[in-house]
């Protein structure tokens, strides 16, 4: 999905953002449409067809936590759990466009919830890992695993409700968790920066910069809409297999059925 109009490349507006990606950066999620034959996991549709896809988590039994945009303008989410199982449906309770987080109802068990860090702060240069299901079609149909750092303690143009990450995201990752080297989440995946447009601008292709919405953004979320997410504090060291085991039975496939 291309950025909207606004500021010069690489720079968002000052916080609070505008609904959507800021410019310079693009969705890393609502991937083109899928094209038919390349829904990794097929089924019924009632009528309705997938537009596009993105990724989810559940937050609490029968809750989803997403990103806006991956869940605006659908009729209806299909949900296809990480670990398989039975096509579960979901529809958006609620919705924060400025933060762009979804929360999403959802009818079945679609896995345990995950556990959100409460302390200490992240840090610059602190692991962190992302687990969702970009590109649907193209790649592998089952969950992706990437690793990188937290870069910075802002996003694009210093907006403080988002982190950089060096993780590589693509599209499809967006609401997504991102775990700490615990198995904490941390934050949402959102976006990644417009290496194209970047480059046009100063002839240099960025790379692995991208953005995943705060930890404390995303539970301030959930808490005004009647959800109180698990919360631990900081624990022994994980692998990042490790990490991937603990996301993996709460981590879904989303479809935005029109």
């Amino acid at each position: 999905m291309q950025p909207g109009p606004g500021a010069a490349p690489g720079l968002a507006p000052a916080p609070p953002p505008a609904p959507g990606p800021a410019p310079g950066a693009s969705l890393a999620g609502k991937p083109p449409p899928l094209p038919p034959g390349s829904d990794p996991f097929g089924g019924p549709g009632g009528g309705r067809r997938p537009v596009s896809s993105g990724t989810g988590f559940v937050v609490a039994p029968g809750r989803l936590l997403t990103n806006h945009h991956v869940a605006n303008g659908c009729a209806e989410m299909r949900v296809r759990p990480a670990s398989g199982g039975e096509e579960l449906v979901a529809t958006v309770a609620a919705t924060d466009e400025q933060r762009d987080l979804a929360l999403l109802n959802v009818r079945g068990n679609a896995g345990p919830p995950l556990t959100f860090r409460g302390g200490p702060e992240m840090r610059r240069g602190e692991g962190v890992v992302t687990y969702g299901f970009p590109l649907a079609g193209l790649l592998s149909s089952g969950p992706t695993l990437t690793t990188g750092e937290v870069s910075a303690l802002a996003g694009l143009r210093d907006n403080p409700r988002q982190f950089q990450i060096s993780a590589p995201v693509q599209p499809g990752n967006s609401g997504g968790p991102l775990l700490d080297m615990q198995g904490h989440v941390v934050g949402v995946v959102v976006s990644k920066l417009n290496a194209q447009r970047i480059a046009q601008s100063t002839g240099d292709i960025p790379q692995n910069v991208n953005f995943a919405v705060k930890g404390h953004e995303a539970m301030d979320f959930l808490r005004r809409n009647g959800v109180e997410p698990r919360v631990a504090p900081s624990s022994a060291a994980r692998s990042a297999a490790e990490v991937g085991e603990v996301a993996h039975p709460s981590t879904v496939f989303l479809r935005c059925m029109r």
